[in-house]
């Protein structure tokens, strides 16, 4: 093993800690062991392998302090992305180019150290703690192109003279208490790439920014008041405390009263914290991919966000008329534009259940999951809700835009120049089936019933077919709910299942006749 130069465990279900003993491997110059499920301290022997240039631990549940990677020179791609490290920033090698750091607990300044990442092209440290100016060196470094500062707690002003460097193509500073206006190169006049700002307190475009009261730090008080604020507060947390007590006793009296009435029985029965698969809420929050899904090639693919409905207006001209791709049992498809040039598709679902926030989200999360080459790649999801909990008027699906027709219209004779002849019909057939059967056996729980239609296989630029509407169910009202019928999770899924492979039946049937023909046309295709 010292002659190692590359140790690729991504994609596994390692679990535990990390090993420490990478500092006996010499001649490592990549190490990777993104999205397991392992834990506990980053090893402090990865800062002894001076050979690494490419450290990836993204998406695993490393936690507490990061040291100092300034040793390793060789350095050229880091990413400890989605983890709950919750140190400080540590300082880097000069000769960084990448650095993912995105979706931690990272608190503390942005360290001065880093106006010397003269190398640094694409550096992400969005969705943290930090706190601090926003430090206008890192908008001029030389080679910086793509900067994501998003979702921290920055504050502060930019300079209005701050030259941007040569290359910078994407800034992100939104969600942070950023006051002020903009330098000329983030304004619009620029025309240097694209810049999101909303969220914050700044002077220009204020129909997306907050108050300024919300972004001014507190100004310290005198002493003598400050005495009087923690009498008070010592006060006020003996009634909290005692408020508590009594709160606690009256739930324990309406846990053990046998004529209580729980929230679950307030809610309908179809909507008490289980999934329309039949799984409880634990498990929708547990859901993997079984292990064969490493082998579908979807490390490529974006990751799920969550969008803003502001954001999903101003991709579909506010959802109108013309932007209308069509509405279906699962509501309307708009086509939209999103703001770093992307075209998508914008399934709006409206929602008449009482999901719990917490329940939505967790369906949500789920669907997010299935990832596989041959379904249509859900980019995100946006949830429109009340001030109350139980109150979700829509949910938003963005999808990405595959705009290259339906297998429907490739299997019309009416238009001739785009009938498929067998073995391109076959590879379709093909490609569905294995979408198919990654959502019955690629996550836990499988997804079923997923709306197998000739409209609902589109194609790509490329010719390779990809199923859309699939696991809809799970947060639409259409779903049928397990178990009213007396029928356990086994039967139910049992049924589901064969919804889809008789629909799978049908279309090799519709590949071998003219009986499209009878089928109706649907209005959508995702």
């Amino acid at each position: 093993m010292v002659n190692l130069q590359t140790l690729n465990l991504d994609n596994n279900f390692f679990n535990g800690t990390v090993p420490n003993w990478f500092d006996s491997l010499s001649n490592l110059t990549i190490l990777s062991i993104k999205n397991n499920q392992l834990k506990g301290a980053f090893p402090s022997s990865i800062q002894r392998v001076t050979t690494l240039t490419d450290l990836i631990l993204s998406g695993n549940d490393l936690s507490g302090k990061l040291p100092n990677l300034d040793r390793l020179s060789k350095l050229n791609m880091l990413d400890l992305s989605g983890n709950s490290l919750d140190s400080d920033l540590p300082s880097m090698p000069k000769g960084l180019v990448m650095a993912f750091l995105s979706n931690n607990s990272l608190s503390g300044e942005i360290p001065r150290q880093y106006s010397q990442l003269s190398q640094l092209q694409h550096f992400d440290i969005s969705f943290n703690k930090l706190s601090g100016m926003l430090p206008a060196f890192l908008l001029s470094l030389p080679n910086i192109s793509h900067l994501n500062l998003a979702s921290n707690m920055l504050s502060g002003s930019l300079p209005g003279h701050l030259n941007c460097g040569s290359k910078l193509q994407f800034v992100d500073i939104s969600n942070n208490r950023l006051t002020g206006g903009l330098p000329y190169c983030l304004s619009n006049e620029s025309g240097n790439g694209v810049v999101k700002f909303g969220g914050n307190c700044l002077s220009v475009d204020l129909h997306h920014q907050r108050a300024e009261s919300s972004c001014v730090p507190v100004k310290r008080k005198p002493s003598g008041e400050k005495n009087i604020a923690v009498l008070v507060g010592v006060i006020a947390g003996v009634f909290v405390i005692i408020a508590l007590l009594a709160c606690g006793l009256l739930m324990v009296c309406k846990i053990c009263c046998p004529r209580g009435i729980s929230e679950q029985h307030l809610l309908h029965k179809a909507e008490q914290e289980k999934s329309v698969t039949g799984f409880s809420s634990g498990i929708l929050s547990n859901a993997r991919y079984i292990s064969e899904a490493e082998n579908w090639g979807i490390h490529g693919l974006p990751a799920c966000r969550s969008f803003t409905v502001e954001e999903l207006k101003e991709a579909t001209n506010n959802f109108s008329n013309s932007a209308i791709l069509g509405d279906g049992s699962h509501g309307k498809l708009y086509k939209g534009t999103l703001e770093n040039g992307t075209q998508v598709a914008i399934r709006c679902i409206p929602s008449s259940k009482k999901y719990s926030m917490r329940n939505l989200k967790l369906r949500l999360d789920l669907l997010a999951k299935l990832r596989h080459p041959h379904l249509v790649c859900l980019l995100g999801h946006c949830i429109d809700g009340g001030e109350q909990d139980y109150t979700v008027n829509k949910v938003f699906l963005v999808y990405e835009c595959v705009s290259n027709g339906n297998f429907r219209a490739y299997l019309s004779e009416d238009i001739p120049g785009k009938v498929l002849n067998w073995s391109e019909r076959l590879a379709v057939l093909i490609s569905v089936a294995k979408a198919i059967h990654f959502l019955h056996t690629g996550v836990i729980p499988g997804f079923f019933n997923n709306r197998l239609k000739a409209n609902n296989i589109l194609l790509n630029e490329y010719g390779i077919a990809k199923l859309s509407d699939y696991g809809l169910s799970i947060v639409s009202e259409a779903a049928g709910n397990c178990g009213e019928n007396g029928e356990g999770p086994k039967s139910w899924q049992m049924e589901r299942l064969e919804d889809d492979v008789c629909s799978f039946r049908l279309h090799i049937y519709l590949n071998h006749s003219s009986a499209l023909q009878y089928l109706p046309e649907e209005t959508s295709s995702y």
